[in-house]
């Protein structure tokens, strides 16, 4: 069974997105790091089970050898582009990856993947890169603590959806990796959710 790890959140400055989301909802996200390599960087809340991701170009790297990951490239506006599953504690990503191909579903092979957060501890974990932005990509953190638990928090993710024009065509995978999402018909492929705080409500 898979639990969600976190959504992900694109934007053209991070800056500006952790901005954003503070004036939204009055909790700041926390600056998590960059991703050598992939030319991106990001930031961080926690919902307490799961977290928010805030991705977004870095200019501190040069470009990168291939795209940025989630279309980050060709972004015209903010958005939620994925999200990503965990196993739960009796289960390894293998045996995720093995119940997205029963369902029809391939996930991408397993990449080792690592940044250094802001104190300077090294973060290590594992995942399969999104090949589509209403499925969820998978991730294991392994030994390294997750980060709904050493991130900000104070906010809730009160709604996730996927948006689909053929719904069944994802509720197949969602089902076989064990996720209670809601799954709406739609004239595009979309991801929505809202997020509240304090302050108000975020809507991504």
């Amino acid at each position: 069974m898979a639990v969600i790890d976190h959504l992900v959140y694109a934007v053209a400055d991070l800056n500006a997105g952790i901005d954003w989301f503070e004036q939204q909802t009055g909790i700041r996200p926390a600056m998590g790091g960059a991703h050598v390599g992939l030319g991106t960087h990001n930031a961080l809340v926690s919902f307490g089970e799961c977290y928010l991701e805030i991705i977004a170009p870095d200019p501190g790297q040069p470009d990168p050898e291939m795209p940025r990951p989630f279309g980050i490239d060709d972004l015209d506006d903010p958005g939620l582009v994925g999200f990503a599953v965990r196993p739960a504690d009796d289960e390894t990503i293998e045996d995720l990856v093995d119940r997205c191909f029963d369902a029809g579903y391939d996930p991408g092979p397993i990449n080792d993947m690592s940044r250094q957060a802001p104190n300077g501890d090294l973060l290590a974990w594992v995942l399969t890169f999104p090949s589509s932005p209403t499925l969820p990509f998978i991730i294991d953190w392994g030994d390294t603590p997750l980060p709904s638990t050493t991130q900000p928090g104070g906010v809730e993710l009160e709604s996730f959806a996927v948006h689909h024009p053929l719904p069944f065509s994802v509720m197949g995978p969602l089902a076989a990796l064990g996720l209670d999402i809601v799954v709406v018909a739609a004239s595009r492929a979309a991801l929505t959710a809202t997020i509240t705080g304090p302050g108000g409500s975020a809507e991504l």
